[in-house]
This record gives C-alpha cells, structure tokens and sequence, in this order.
C-alpha cells in the first residue's frame, strides 16, 4: 500500500471530510478521492460510504486507519533518524479539562507557535470520562484528564499516562462561618461534579471516614457557580486551594488524609512516535 494514500485516510479519519484534507496537505479535493479510491482497491474492500453530501469511513476503512497510524509513525520515525532537523507539522487533537487546558496545554502551545509553526493544536474542553472515550474512539490524539489521590483512575492497557503536576483541594465553605472540623459538615447541603464523579468519590470516602453520609443536593460543573451556591448559603463542597475564589469563600485545607487533584496527559501507546504529539508531550512533561 502507498504510504501516501495512507496518509490521506488518515487525515480523512481525523478530520471528517475531504475538501478539508485537501486543504490541509495542499491538493485537490479530486486527489484526495482518487489516492482513497485506489487505497481501496489495494484493501480489496470499500473504505468509505455516503452520509449525505460527505462520506465517513467504514469499520474496515477505521480499522486500516488505525494501522496507517502506527505504519505512518514507523515512516516518520525512519525519516527522523535520517533526518534529525525533521520540522513537526500537521493538526493535532486534544480534549482536557478547563484547568489542565490553561495550566498545561495553554503555555504548551504558545511556545509552539514560536519553535514549530506548521503544528496547529485543536482544543476541546471535555471532562476526563469523556476525554478518554473520544481518545478510545481516534477522535482526538491526546487527553489531558486528571484524578485524586482518594479516587484513582483505572488506565487501559493501552493507555500511555504521563503524570504532569498535583493541586492541593480542600472544603470551601462561607468566609463568615467559624474554622471547624469535617464532622460538622454533616448537616450541610453539598455540591459536586455535575460531569464527573470523581470529586463526589473523595467526598464520600471523606464522609465516610468521617462517620456520615453526605447529602448531595447540587451537581455544578464551573467552579465560579459553585463559588456562588456557596456565598448564597446553598452548600459546600470541594475546591482547589490557591486559587482564587470569589469574595465570601473560604477553601478550609483538609488533613488526615489531604485530597490532592492529580493531572494527566494520555495518549494511546505508540502514537507518542508522531512528531506534533510528541512535541507537545514533552512540553507538558516539562512545563
């Protein structure tokens, strides 16, 4: 099989239509039809379909998408070694919570733009549940997800994972209320994750150890609303320390145990070869 056609389909597969790939490896839309065409007689098997005006692949056309990524990476990566000063380019796609995008992935692409131009970095905001079945699925190239310490994410074997940094989270609770212990939350409203369950997890293994039984009563995705139930005597719940809240909150530390948010970048194994993803990872492993 042509390595070039190859490369059309995958593109095809990453961004869904062949006016764009055209566009993104600077052809025709016609080429890029007749390369998949031939790819096609070559697999002996039809590799896309119709869906209304455009096409999408199908199982067999994602299936041989998901080899050209390793058989893509393996060129490239001969081609690196013969050439060192190979310049990383093409689209590269990420999903990562509100955080991670601006702690990590924000400074990450900044000094891109300055050191590797021809790689474009496409951000969705996705929390990591979601993050990681788009990345199952091949819709993006790498997650940047996050856990707690009191509730550890389970990776699949074929997840690589590259543990970023750590933030300290505690109870915020009104500014006006007197410093007091977790127990005496037991009677309060709380507030948790409306798209995660993990920081409902830490709290109820918090409640837990300490002798009750939370009542969740407010599921909230911003961190800034959440501030907001909290001034307006709606609830507590958990949030970050170091970081600033809104005026009237209060985030009290907590001990024995803390509760520590751990970021993540995760890839699918192998595809680190690739030269954009591989130049943003180890930005972010260094950032």
């Amino acid at each position: 099989m042509d390595v070039r056609r190859l490369r059309l389909l995958l593109e095809l597969s990453r961004l869904g239509s062949m006016h764009e790939v055209a566009a993104e490896l600077g052809t025709t839309t016609s080429s890029v039809s007749q390369g998949i065409a031939a790819l096609a007689r070559d697999a002996r098997t039809p590799l896309v379909e119709p869906d209304g005006r455009r096409v999408r692949l199908t199982p067999a056309g994602h299936r041989l998408a998901e080899h050209a990524v390793t058989i893509l990476a393996a060129v490239d990566a001969a081609r690196l070694d013969l050439d060192p000063a190979a310049e990383p380019a093409g689209v590269l796609r990420v999903a990562g919570f509100a955080t991670g995008i601006r702690r990590s992935l924000l400074p990450a692409i900044d000094d891109l733009a300055r050191t590797h131009p021809q790689v474009e970095v496409r951000v969705h905001e996705y929390e990591p549940g979601e993050a990681l079945d788009l990345l199952a699925r091949d819709d993006i190239d790498l997650a940047i997800t996050y856990d707690y310490n009191l509730a550890p994410a389970s990776w699949r074997t074929d997840h690589d994972v590259v543990p970023l940094w750590e933030i300290e989270w505690g109870l915020g609770v009104p500014t006006s209320q007197q410093r007091s212990p977790f127990t005496a939350y037991a009677d309060h409203d709380w507030i948790v994750n409306s798209r995660h369950t993990a920081d409902e997890e830490v709290l109820r293994t918090l409640a837990s150890m300490a002798g009750f039984t939370p009542r969740v009563v407010h599921r909230i995705d911003a961190l800034e609303l959440v501030d907001d139930l909290i001034v307006a005597g709606l609830g507590v719940g958990l949030l970050p320390r170091g970081r600033t809240s809104r005026r009237g909150v209060t985030v009290r530390p907590l001990r024995d145990p803390q509760v520590k948010l751990r970021g993540y970048a995760v890839t699918r194994r192998g595809r680190d070869r690739w030269p954009p993803l591989r130049a943003v990872l180890e930005r972010l492993a260094h950032g």
